[in-house]
């Protein structure tokens, strides 16, 4: 099985009461008798004092402390999980990570490669797109479909196209599979995964960026093969309060491996790589253990 205040400002109106009091004027009659106004008072000036001013500056904004995330990620894995994790501040270029070079089989995370490498064709002209075809695209996005990616791989040479995609966006550590039929087994590493992310934020036209977004964002709790796929970066649990989408991979290689993988962003900042190997333990469980990494990574960054 196969599988990112509203400050109203309120112009001040000072409303200015403009209220004079009407003077009343008498003329004087032939025995009115005038007297000299008597001579006014010295009255001393009057002064006031204007209150002080007083300056308040809001307090800097927290910063992301990414390497304390790492280590209570790995300190959540244990000795049980081969784990390989990569944090990348899409904003700063800050990466950490830990085993973020240690490859892994992609299993479903090579459908965002080669969807990438279909729109950057594209967008070159070497290849055109029907809505059928983009059709296929959003299925193996958001349904994780793997029929979509059966026919993905062949019609549009999946082989090159991951090789072409690793030297577009320099990922050192990924490569196609050994066996063509495999798409599964492309090799990945939890900092290209994330890497990946920064080239679809900041390099893809907005157009190609934004169909991959919407359609990680459109991802449904049942995949087309009738697994859970909210777990890692997609379990609220795990993530909190904070906004997120990506791409999950899932699959079972005897005699007891279960891979378990889930790449996005969280809160439009964070490119995350969560890529996890278990053994010999129950997919609740393997989920229940990536749901510890995922949420002991996030809980020290500042939600954005």
């Amino acid at each position: 099985m196969i599988a990112l205040v509203v400050a109203i400002t309120s112009s001040a109106f000072l409303a200015y009461d403009d209220t004079s009091t009407p003077t009343a004027v008498q003329s004087a009659s032939a025995d009115t008798r005038v007297h000299a106004a008597p001579p006014l008072a010295a009255t001393a000036p009057s002064t006031s004092t204007a209150p002080p001013t007083t300056t308040t500056t809001d307090p800097p904004a927290p910063q992301p402390d990414l390497g304390a995330g790492l280590a209570a990620a790995e300190q959540a894995a244990g000795d049980s999980v081969n784990l390989g994790i990569a944090v990348l501040d899409v904003r700063t270029g800050e990466l950490v990570g830990s085993g973020g070079d240690k490859q892994f089989y992609s299993a479903s995370l090579s459908k965002l490669l080669l969807v990438v490498d279909m729109l950057d064709r594209r967008a070159a002209g070497d290849l055109e797109l029907s809505d059928d075809d983009l059709q296929l695209v959003d299925r193996a996005l958001s349904y994780s479909d793997d029929g979509a990616m059966d026919q993905m791989w062949t019609q549009f040479d999946g082989m090159a196209a991951i090789d072409r995609v690793a030297a577009e966006v320099g990922l050192t550590g990924t490569h196609s599979p050994n066996d063509p039929s495999q798409w599964g087994e492309v090799v990945i590493t939890a900092d290209d995964m994330v890497h990946l992310y920064q080239y679809v934020l900041q390099k893809m036209p907005e157009a190609d960026r934004d169909l991959i977004v919407d359609a990680l964002s459109g991802a449904q709790e049942e995949a087309a093969d009738g697994f859970d796929q909210f777990f890692g970066l997609l379990d609220g649990n795990a993530r909190g309060s904070r906004a997120a989408y990506a791409k999950q991979g899932w699959m079972y290689y005897l005699p007891s491996d279960v891979y378990l993988h889930s790449a996005g962003v969280v809160d439009g900042r964070y490119a995350v790589a969560v890529l996890t190997v278990q053994s010999g333990v129950s997919t609740d469980t393997a989920k229940d253990q990536v749901a510890k990494i995922v949420s002991s990574a996030l809980t020290p960054l500042p939600n954005t």
